[in-house]
Order: structure tokens, then sequence, then C-alpha cells
């Protein structure tokens, strides 16, 4: 899809106005600044368990309310904005043009949010501290996570690499639900169990899907419409596929093991 196509969203002023090549040439600049910012994001976390350790936990649920709420909405601007646009090049001119298309870094609606979804990874490191601050468990899951995709996006953004709008409209769609489930958990609601195992099954979905566009890329990858490099295809499926792994365990452990586990115990119960 060229950028001179029309793509059937209304834009908003910020959207219009948003100037991607400044975005492109700074970050081409200074990608590699995101080693040092994550460099100082585990030396942050990890010294801050150290200092809770011997302190009382906070509890910090107003804060985590508006945090977790306000990345929510965020995220499902992202996806309704993104997900238009990558609508639109699926049923208007196919999956393989939607792999392939690069113009959604630069396109009218879609190249503001592109940019939000890479700068996006820095606040969202914030999710640790309240982790922290609340001395809950941290898994490596959690903080491997938010080091690699902030890593990878700002790899990626600078590169303009094909795939990137189904990496990007994917995660702005699965933290939609993720953040709005977090924010109702701070809020004291009882959030049903089925509902967190449908996200964490979305997240999954999602992982799984990354690695067939990473596929289709490396498929299409000398075709000069379907611009990217073997290292970040390499380096984008590593990360996913650990990321698949992860998640399918870290989804057996919370709900396929400890649901054995429950059901062991009632019937233990039954029997005494």
């Amino acid at each position: 899809m060229n950028e001179t196509d029309s793509v059937p969203l209304a834009e908003y002023a910020f959207e219009r106005i948003f100037d991607e090549k400044a975005a492109f040439e700074w970050m081409q600049e200074n990608w590699t600044q995101s080693f040092v910012v994550c460099a100082m994001y585990a030396a942050v976390i990890f010294a801050g368990r150290m200092y809770m350790r011997e302190r009382p936990k906070l509890d910090l649920r107003a804060p985590l309310v508006l945090w977790s709420l306000s990345l929510a909405i965020f995220s499902i601007i992202g996806a309704v904005r993104t997900g238009g646009y990558m609508l639109h090049v699926l049923t208007d001119r196919g999956y393989r043009e939607s792999v392939c298309d690069t113009s959604f870094y630069s396109a009218p609606v879609s190249k503001f949010w592109a940019y939000s979804f890479v700068l996006s990874k820095l606040p969202e490191l914030g999710d640790t501290v309240f982790i922290v601050l609340r001395k809950q468990r941290l898994l490596f899951l959690h903080w491997y996570h938010h080091i690699t995709v902030l890593l990878y996006s700002w790899y990626s953004y600078k590169d303009r690499v094909a795939g990137g709008g189904w990496f990007m409209t994917m995660n702005y769609a699965v933290h939609s639900l993720m953040y709005s489930y977090y924010a109702a958990r701070a809020a004291g609601y009882r959030v049903p169990r089925p509902v967190a195992m449908a996200i964490t099954a979305s997240q999954i979905l999602q992982m799984a899907m990354g690695l067939v566009v990473l596929g289709s890329v490396h498929r299409w990858l000398d075709e000069r419409r379907c611009p990217s490099n073997m290292g970040n295809v390499i380096w984008g499926s590593v990360m996913y596929l650990s990321y698949l792994v992860l998640f399918v365990w870290f989804f057996y452990k919370s709900y396929v093991s400890r649901a054995k586990a429950e059901t062991t115990k009632e019937s233990a119960k039954k029997t005494e």
C-alpha cells in the first residue's frame, strides 16, 4: 500500500500534523539508548526489591487504578486506530500486503500511533515499580518481557520493517484487555477466573501469530515490497518463541495445574 492511498478513517489534528520523519530520524540516532534504559530498569527493580525486603509493603491502590486505567484507555484508542488501518489493508489488499506494508509507519492515521507505541514501552516499565513497592511476586516473564519488547520495538521502528502493523495492532489489542483487567483488580473488583484465562490465552495467540507473521516476512524477504532483514527476523522469532513458551507455561501453572490441585484437594475432603 502506498502512502498516497487513502484509508477510510477520520483524521484528528494531532495525527495529521505529527512529523514522522523527525520521529524516524530521532529513533535512528537514539535507538541504542534503549539498552541504557533497560540496564537502569533492571538495576532499579532489583535494588528496589532488596530495599523493600525488610520494609512493609505499600498499598498504592488508588495510584495503581489510575495507572492501569490510563494505559488501558491509551491501548484501546491505539487498537481502534491501528486496527482500522490494518482491517482496511487486509480487506482491500489481502494478508500478504498487510504483512509487507510499511506505509503503516507514515500513513496519516497510523503514523502517530506507531511512534506512540514504541515510546509507550518506556512508561510501561512502571508496572514493575508497583510490583516491587507492593511486594508482589516478580516473575521472570514480567521483567524479561518488558525489556525485550522495548529493545525490539525501538530496533524495528528505526528500520520500518515489514510486519510492524501486525505486531503493534496485536499488542495494542491485548494490552487493552490486560490493563482493563489490572484496573478492575486494583479497584477491588472480583474478576472471574475465566476472564484472566481468556486474557492469557489472547497473549498466547498473539505470540503464535507473531511467529506466523515473521515466517511470512522471511518467505517474502527478498521481494522489494517486503522490506526487512535477517537480523530482525531472527531476533524477532527468538523473542516471540520465548514468549510463547513462557506464556504457555504460565497458563499451565496458573490455571491447569492449579485446577488439578484444587480438584485433588476437594476429592480428598470428600473422602475424609
